[in-house]
């Protein structure tokens, strides 16, 4: 059995310890913030004070922290370290850019980087039923498939690094407009008179019905955005990552920088930490 490092325990990161504490592995976990480390170290879970700590004594490490600037922070990728032997994952979000820069300067410590985001949320990490994304060698990707499946049934190889980082950019750019683009029209077709049990029921007959419409219809219906599995403000991060990437791509990215003010005006109102479809607020404000 394979021991488990994780570096980040924040929402999505707390329920990968969950799940590999669920399925017998020895986990060590670094979090920047003590917030929710005292109920993991309870749960039988190997708290490091550092993350040189966790990475000195884990032989797989998981990445799961908010940003790029987090990762290089966190493991001083701008020093000289010795990472021989071991597998950096690295789950989270970031551009393909960001994952190739730090691919490269952990190869260049003597380590193995494979970039693996994921498609889902936190029942699913609960589950073990991910969809995950890989990039990165091959060979890589398959000496280390056990530990993925841990997470998702079926890991998904895409390609090199930084293709893998681009698919799940290109996933979340889809939360948005889909987000977005049901918000303005359920917003538009309730200020007109149409019942929203009417309006769900055209959708869901058309060939234009996603399935995150039903997973969210009781937040908008409510206004309630409290919880979150992913919070309006890592959202406005993705999204700003995927406008920077797809211009300096040649794409035109008018239609999602509106859909960006809208998200940095959501979170400027306080809903940062809510859930992202709490940008219905911003589209389809209260009467």
């Amino acid at each position: 059995m394979v021991d488990i490092g994780i570096i980040g325990t924040g929402l999505m990161g707390h329920a990968f310890v969950e799940r590999f504490l669920s399925q017998g592995f020895t986990v060590r976990v670094f979090n920047r913030t003590r917030d929710n480390i005292k109920e993991l170290a309870e749960s039988g879970v190997v708290v490091c004070s550092t993350a040189d700590e966790l990475v000195r004594l884990s032989s797989t490490i998981i990445l799961m922290v908010s940003d790029a600037a987090a990762i290089n922070s966190l493991l001083q990728l701008d020093t000289e370290k010795d990472l021989q032997g071991k597998y950096i994952l690295q789950m989270a979000t970031i551009s393909p850019s960001q994952s190739k820069d730090i691919g490269e300067t952990i190869s260049s410590c003597g380590g193995s980087y494979l970039e693996a985001p994921v498609l889902g949320s936190i029942p699913e990490a609960k589950t073990g039923t991910l969809i995950i994304m890989a990039g990165g060698s091959k060979d890589l990707f398959e000496k280390v498939l056990p530990t993925l499946q841990v997470l998702g049934t079926a890991p998904r190889y895409i390609g090199e690094t930084g293709s893998a980082a681009a698919l799940k950019l290109s996933m979340n750019q889809l939360i948005a407009a889909l987000t977005a683009g049901f918000s303005l029209s359920l917003g538009y077709a309730m200020k007109n008179g149409v019942d929203a049990d009417v309006f769900m029921d055209t959708v869901r007959d058309s060939a234009l019905y996603a399935k995150t419409y039903d997973k969210k219809l009781q937040k908008y219906l409510e206004r309630d955005f409290g919880t979150a599995n992913f919070s309006t403000r890592h959202l406005l991060k993705d999204i700003r990552l995927f406008i920077d990437d797809a211009k300096a791509a040649g794409l035109n990215t008018d239609a999602l920088e509106g859909i960006e003010r809208i998200t940095s005006m959501t979170v400027e109102n306080g809903m940062d930490l809510m859930d992202y479809s709490s940008i219905y607020q911003q589209i389809c404000p209260e009467s």
